[in-house]
């Protein structure tokens, strides 16, 4: 099992490894299509769609750290993972999974299932807030 501080660790990894995706990639486009490096968009839309989508990815998980690292900062700090630990596991591999639809596709079909992962996330962390007031 993985502990509240566990996930919060590893979900702040995973911003990290987009965000490196993120540099990787607008580096390659960069030398390969002669792009200056100073003129890309911060959103993204000016790379090709994987790229948007790798940009898109990284939003989303930056979006929503703050909110499940505060609700899990608290637990740890107020010596209540013990509330927070059972789901850690859920909400970690909730959002590598949307991540993971993210980066693959932006059908109808992977939107619906991101969606789903992403209510997975805000339910394990709502239900952290009630158990924790």
């Amino acid at each position: 099992m993985i502990t509240t501080g566990s996930a919060l660790l590893l979900f702040a990894a995973w911003s990290l490894v987009l965000l490196v995706g993120i540099a990787m990639y607008r580096s390659v486009i960069s030398m390969t299509a002669g792009k200056a490096l100073n003129s890309f968009s911060a959103a993204g839309t000016d790379l090709p769609p994987f790229g948007l989508r790798l940009t898109r990815a990284h939003a989303n998980t930056y979006e929503f750290l703050p909110v499940a690292g505060a609700v899990m900062l608290y637990a740890i700090a107020t010596d209540q993972s013990d509330l927070t630990d059972g789901l850690a596991t859920v909400l970690l591999g909730a959002r590598l999974a949307q991540s993971a639809v993210h980066l693959v596709s932006t059908s109808t079909l992977a939107v619906l299932v991101r969606f789903v992962f992403f209510v997975v996330q805000v339910g394990v962390v709502g239900y952290w807030i009630t158990r924790l007031l």
